[in-house]
């Protein structure tokens, strides 16, 4: 026997026993006694707000420039070989990556090392993750090519011809420009949702709307690829080992002369140095905004998913807001500096991860890396054929292709995540992939409509002796408790699905308010066809209130006090003689509904009316309709739509499932012994029956 099961046979084994009051809700609160608040003054804020204390002034430094709290604890002894050996692979892969990311973004090779250089030191300083690299990624490259393209076509008219080299040299100038203005307003986008806090954003991009866009990305990739890969054959490389791919096509490149021999396109000028600061182009903002906030969106969504993988994996946390706040910094201050719109590269991180990459300093060393390139060694590379570039390219979309394989499982365990998954995935490959994220998010928000417009609606049934409550349907051992029927729902009541949960209401307990009162008023007709009495015909049902307050015999009301309120009750107790029961159709005899709000987090006031209206059409026909387990939230919700108006319809509420159980059976037994010794009246002749409780 293992140590599991030694722990669980006494567990099984054991008994509780609680012996307290049914709590209604009056009852409850008069046990409960609430916390006086202290609520502060303007004045008292605002001092707090601006009070300038040291603890207060590093908190600030440590949240937006938080190189300053890991920095100090730097473990050297532990963490500098991981470090060293993982800004190395780093670098070697973000070479080949930054040259081939900028022919995704229709940019000249050098403008992807720029990119690979000043975000990843900007990072370093201000990013809260370890582990993620920075740089060019292919998703947010293709996004700024696409827009590039479309603004700059190959086919514009530029003064010395589109086929010579100014004309090319022209129209790359211009594609720049537009990868710069992007790049800025998307910074901006991102820094103004950090400050704001608006990192929540992220949740609206769950991980199957994600991935599916990840995928259609990848195959626009890879079709754009492809002009480049069929200007050679080659072999296919990946991982760290592109380098020696890089060498190697180089190498040959060179030595057999590709260009001119055969006409091969190669990587070509790359200058040596960094360009001065320049003012990216303003007035192009209202023509890029659209894809610079999808860029935005897209760019965050990728670094805070992986970011939050690896922090959970190595027990820390990261803050999605400073996240937004340093992308948003890299990307508005990088597009002074010629770079384009950068994230998280999922392919990188997982090798600056994987080889032993402790903080981002491993960043700040592959970043070296790549400033030894621009600065020394970039006319090595020259000669590289743009067929490498992008058979590394295509390779390093092979785990994105992966990603088909969700299909199957979210086809096993939920087909609302599949077909965001799929409309994600087809709507990004046909719309583009700024429309088709909007088309990806807007879905999205509708299968939550969808979700609490078709809940789950159950009847619970008693596993016996206890106080726990089951789906009836789901085991052999709960049972229905005799007249009571208890209904839960596991949304919010809301405009959107008030109707849907009366008429679940309806089907699932078997009880219909109309149809018994309708049954009633048939009876009383047929009762009276048969005893030939003319008037009964038109009688109508005379309704008394669960106490027996009737009219006087004169005609008069009973004294009312001037200042009290009279309400109607709340459950009208109908009489039937025994002769007109024959002619009432068999139906079980339930005289309690208990609704289970405890998976209701909130109800509005279309809820509230439509729950005002079942306890009315119950109420009239003698069923009871208790309320249990209502949280605060939705017991203030009721208070403020004025559900509790008529002060009675509190005794309604129960604090559990249990609690109203007992209730209804306390209840109905003082009512049976109230009516077991009834007054003797005798009726008058030609009094009108009343309608007894069927």
């Amino acid at each position: 026997m293992d140590h599991a099961e030694e722990n669980e046979i006494p567990a099984a084994s054991q008994r509780y026993h609680v012996e307290r009051p049914i709590f209604s809700h009056p009852v409850l609160q008069e046990r409960l006694h609430t916390k006086d608040k202290v609520t502060e003054s303007i004045g008292d804020k605002l001092k707090q707000v601006f009070t300038c204390t040291p603890k207060k002034i590093r908190n600030i430094i440590y949240m937006f420039l938080p190189i300053t709290k890991w920095l100090p604890a730097y473990k050297f002894k532990e963490y500098v070989l991981g470090d060293l050996v993982s800004g190395i692979s780093t670098g070697v892969l973000q070479l080949p990556q930054g040259l081939a990311f900028a022919m995704l973004a229709a940019v000249p090779p050098i403008f992807g090392l720029y990119s690979s250089f000043y975000p990843v030191i900007m990072y370093c300083f201000l990013g809260t993750s370890r582990h993620i690299s920075i740089g060019p990624f292919a998703v947010i490259s293709l996004m700024i090519g696409g827009v590039a393209v479309r603004l700059v076509p190959d086919d514009i008219v530029i003064p010395g011809g589109v086929n010579s080299t100014n004309g090319t040299e022209a129209r790359d100038a211009l594609r720049v420009k537009v990868a710069m203005s992007v790049t800025l307003l998307s910074g901006i986008i991102q820094f103004c949702l950090g400050v704001c806090r608006f990192g929540f954003v992220a949740i609206y991009l769950t991980e199957p709307l994600v991935r599916g866009f990840t995928t259609a990305a990848a195959v626009h990739v890879f079709t754009s690829m492809l002009k480049y890969l069929f200007g050679v054959k080659t072999k296919r490389y990946s991982g760290i080992f592109s380098v020696v791919y890089v060498v190697m096509g180089t190498g040959i490149s060179a030595g057999f002369n590709l260009q001119e021999s055969y006409n091969v396109d190669v990587v070509g000028t790359l200058p040596l140095g960094l360009l001065p600061p320049a003012n990216p182009d303003t007035s192009l903002f209202h023509l890029v905004y659209v894809d610079a906030i999808a860029i935005a969106i897209v760019g965050f969504s990728v670094t805070i998913s992986m970011a939050k993988t690896l922090a959970n994996k190595h027990g820390y946390q990261v803050d999605g807001n400073q996240e937004l706040i340093a992308l948003g910094l890299c990307n508005s201050i990088g597009s002074l500096f010629q770079t384009f719109s950068i994230s998280c590269s999922l392919s990188r991180s997982l090798v600056q991860e994987g080889t032993g990459g402790k903080t981002q300093l491993a960043g700040c060393l592959a970043s070296l890396m790549i400033l030894l390139v621009i600065l020394a060694t970039g006319f090595l590379f020259e000669s590289l054929p743009q067929a490498v570039l992008s058979a590394i390219v295509i390779v390093n979309l092979k785990g994105m292709f992966m990603q088909f394989t969700d299909l199957p499982f979210f086809w096993r365990t939920s087909k609302i995540e599949l077909t965001i998954w799929l409309t994600t995935f087809v709507s990004s490959l046909f719309l583009g992939l700024d429309y088709g994220l909007i088309t990806a998010v807007i879905i999205a928000l509708l299968t939550v409509i969808y979700r609490t417009q078709s809940p789950s609606y159950k009847v619970l049934g008693q596993l016996p002796d206890t106080d726990v409550y089951i789906d009836i349907d789901a085991y052999q051992e709960v049972k229905e408790i005799p007249g009571i029927k208890i209904f839960q729902i596991n949304a919010p009541i809301y405009y959107a699905n008030s109707d849907l949960y009366n008429n679940a209401l309806v089907r699932k307990t078997g009880v219909n308010p109309a149809l018994i009162m309708g049954a009633r008023r048939k009876a009383m007709r047929k009762y009276a066809k048969e005893v030939g009495n003319a008037n009964m015909a038109n009688a109508t049902v005379v309704k008394v209130d669960a106490e027996g307050t009737k009219p006087e015999e004169d005609g008069t009301k009973p004294e009312e006090e001037e200042d009290e309120v009279k309400y109607p009750p709340i459950v009208i107790k109908n009489a039937f003689p025994e002769e007109l029961q024959r002619f009432m159709p068999p139906r079980e005899n339930v005289h309690t509904i208990i609704l289970d709000f405890t998976q209701v987090n909130f109800i509005d006031s279309v809820g509230v009316k439509t729950l005002a209206g079942i306890v009315k059409e119950y109420g009239d026909v003698g069923i009871y309709v208790y309320l249990a387990g209502c949280s605060a939230q939705v017991v203030n919700d009721l208070t403020r739509n004025r559900f509790f108006e008529n002060p009675a319809l509190q005794e309604l509420l129960f604090h559990s499932i249990h609690d109203a159980v007992l209730g209804s059976q306390l209840r109905e037994a003082l009512e049976q012994e109230a009516s077991a010794s009834p007054p003797q009246e005798d009726l008058e002749p030609n009094a009108t029956p009343t309608t007894p409780e069927a």
